[in-house]
């Protein structure tokens, strides 16, 4: 089975986020970038499938930016076997809405045929959490979001995913989308030697043209702003007076 992972070229989640002067977006310039946490969770369930024999191609791809190579790269080095990069954006201060993204990934589905889709729940910079779910119903496949664990049988999926009531496993035949959530694993790191054999590995590139789908964004930023300051802290005298505060603040 071939199993296909999106992955998506975001800030590091270690760096501290600016905002513009303007308020137009936020400041990419000399940031450090790296595969949104979540799809690298992905990368490495379905390294593990392969691990168990349920896998025997995985391929990584990525829409956005030329830059986003250096993603892909790693994603080869984690264990993936081929990447693809659609160049979708020459800015990157340009984000490729998850319709556009949903409609790319339908036709490389069509072309490479895979068994099974498995992305990050959602990217860390936009938090849409809606790629996977369109993807599911552009194809029209089943879909299980918010994977905590995953075991491949019988031409099915099994998923256990964490809902607000606790956690549902459910069946879903395969071919299917899977999402996966921050406890489905943990990724390994790509060793130095892993890394310099996924220079060797193929990489292709294509453009969003090349798959007939229109980029151009839907949603019209308004204004960006940091959250507002915590205010400082105060000091009661007494638990009466803390109950008192808390009665106004309308916590209790």
């Amino acid at each position: 089975m071939k199993v296909l992972v999106p992955v998506k070229r975001v800030i590091d989640y270690n760096v501290k986020v600016r905002v513009k002067a303007d308020g137009t977006g936020v400041d990419l310039a000399n940031v450090k970038m790296s595969m949104n946490p979540f799809d690298e969770i992905a990368v490495e369930e379905a390294i593990r499938l392969k691990e168990k024999g349920a896998a025997d191609e995985i391929v990584v791809v990525s829409i956005g930016v030329k830059q986003a190579a250096e993603t892909l790269r790693t994603a080869l080095a984690m264990g993936a076997d081929r990447a693809i990069l659609v160049v979708a954006a020459d800015d990157i201060h340009q984000d490729i809405e998850p319709l556009a993204v949903a409609k790319i990934l339908a036709k490389v589905v069509a072309e490479e045929q895979p068994g099974l889709v498995i992305a990050g729940k959602q990217a860390i910079d936009n938090d849409m959490n809606a790629t996977g779910q369109m993807l599911s119903a552009l194809l029209g496949w089943s879909q299980a979001a918010f994977a905590s664990a995953l075991d491949i049988a019988d031409g099915a999926a099994r998923v256990t995913r964490e809902v607000d009531g606790g956690l549902q496993t459910i069946s879903v035949k395969l071919p299917a989308i899977v999402t996966a959530d921050l406890r489905l694993n943990e990724p390994r790191y790509a060793s130095l030697p892993n890394i310099m054999k996924a220079k060797k590995k193929p990489l292709d590139e294509k453009t969003a043209a090349d798959y007939g789908v229109d980029v151009t964004p839907r949603l019209t930023p308004v204004k960006t702003a940091e959250p507002a300051g915590r205010a400082a802290g105060i000091k009661v005298g007494s638990v009466d007076e803390l109950v008192g505060k808390l009665k106004d603040a309308g916590v209790i």
